[in-house]
């Protein structure tokens, strides 16, 4: 087995990646910042295993990284600012993060080349997702009318006005980067894979589609949109939606995430690949909103749909995992409405700050709302 050590580690999806890296005998070694804005009121370092070591040190800081890289054999790189809509005025904050630390990783490990890399990028970086039009062809470039007119129609259409019909994503899909977030994951992904080759490195990259389960940070309401309504409902709020709600995505649970990565690490096939990570299912946000009220016995909060656009949002991406299947061996195992149930027995238990409204009105005073 390996030293591994993971970027981020003390965040929500690392901890489920260290203790499944554990799980197969491997050592880990964290490198985290432990920024308030993820951890808030639940304690990442708290929540490790006390058989890892943490090193608490900025990504960006090449001499902390340095020093987590000692003895290291390979890397997860989870270290990440993550949120479209903040990413959109954050750009400074974002890009430091992301890329000039992800540079910053790529750069000590000149000296300190390990055997493999794998790396979290995101399904933001395809935009839109992949689209069939009425004659049957495949459209990859899809974009949807400028949404400060105010759309009666939410969806894409093609050049002729007609609907395009959503279907499932792969990997080949070119991207389509519409917000800072996609762009800084594009660039940790080619950064991963241009880095690696000339250093004697593998590297894996692993476009995670809407990762959800126990230990979200619940108080953060710039990204994981089951967690922002989790904590909209643990405050008796309405969960709050943009647009319309028919919005459909693909929801993983942390768990599967986690395997996804332990794989990605030792199979031999992962090396110089980019997979798609979710759970093969779509549904619509606000169908998911209105199941986790349920789960959460709060029949009563339904949705509150804004009718308004946050720019930088997609319409439709949800996950093709056909190369995931073929070359990892990977299937999401977790069933979507035990999931949710465990996700509220969590929630149950604890506290948290509800800042949607504060976040809603950041981005309508930058016009970044439409």
């Amino acid at each position: 087995m390996e030293k591994v050590l993971v970027t981020g580690g003390a965040g929500f999806i690392g901890r489920f990646v260290t203790q499944e890296l554990l799980r197969r005998g491997n050592e880990v070694r964290v490198l985290d910042s432990l920024i308030d804005q993820v951890h808030g009121v639940t304690d990442g370092a708290a929540m490790l295993s006390p058989e890892v070591e943490l090193i608490r040190g900025d990504v960006r800081d090449k001499a902390a990284v340095t020093r987590a890289l000692a003895e290291i054999d390979s890397v997860v790189h989870l270290a990440a600012e993550v949120g479209v809509g903040q990413s959109m005025y954050e750009v400074v904050r974002y890009t430091d993060t992301n890329d000039v630390g992800t540079a910053t990783l790529f750069e000590a490990l000149i000296d300190r080349p390990v055997r493999r890399v794998v790396t979290a990028s995101s399904m933001s970086i395809y935009g839109e997702g992949l689209y069939r039009d009425a004659d049957g062809a495949l459209v990859q470039d899809a974009a949807r009318p400028n949404l400060c007119d105010g759309l009666a129609n939410w969806d894409p259409v093609d050049a002729k006005g007609r609907p395009l019909v959503p279907v499932a994503t792969p990997e080949w899909k070119a991207p389509a980067l519409s917000s800072i977030y996609a762009l800084n994951k594009y660039v940790q992904e080619r950064t991963t894979h241009i880095m690696a080759a000339p250093y004697g490195m593998e590297s894996v990259c692993l476009r995670l589609f809407n990762v959800y389960g126990p230990g979200q940070a619940l108080s953060n309401p710039y990204t994981g949109v089951l967690a922002i309504f989790a904590s909209r409902l643990l405050n008796g709020q309405q969960p709050m939606i943009f647009e319309d709600g028919e919005q459909r995505r693909d929801f993983v649970h942390v768990s599967d995430v986690a395997r996804a990565f332990a794989d990605a690490l030792t199979l031999p096939q992962a090396a110089g690949g980019t997979f798609n990570i979710g759970s093969g299912h779509d549904r619509s946000v606000s169908e998911v909103a209105t199941e986790l009220a349920r789960a959460m016995g709060k029949n009563d909060l339904t949705p509150e749909i804004v009718g308004k656009a946050r720019i930088g949002d997609i319409r439709h991406c949800f996950c093709d995992t056909s190369l995931a299947a073929e070359r990892l061996g990977f299937r999401a195992r977790a069933d979507f409405g035990r999931g949710l149930a465990e996700l509220a027995e969590w929630v149950a238990q604890q506290k948290a700050e509800d800042g949607v409204a504060k976040m809603r009105a950041e981005l309508e005073a930058r016009g970044l709302v439409a």
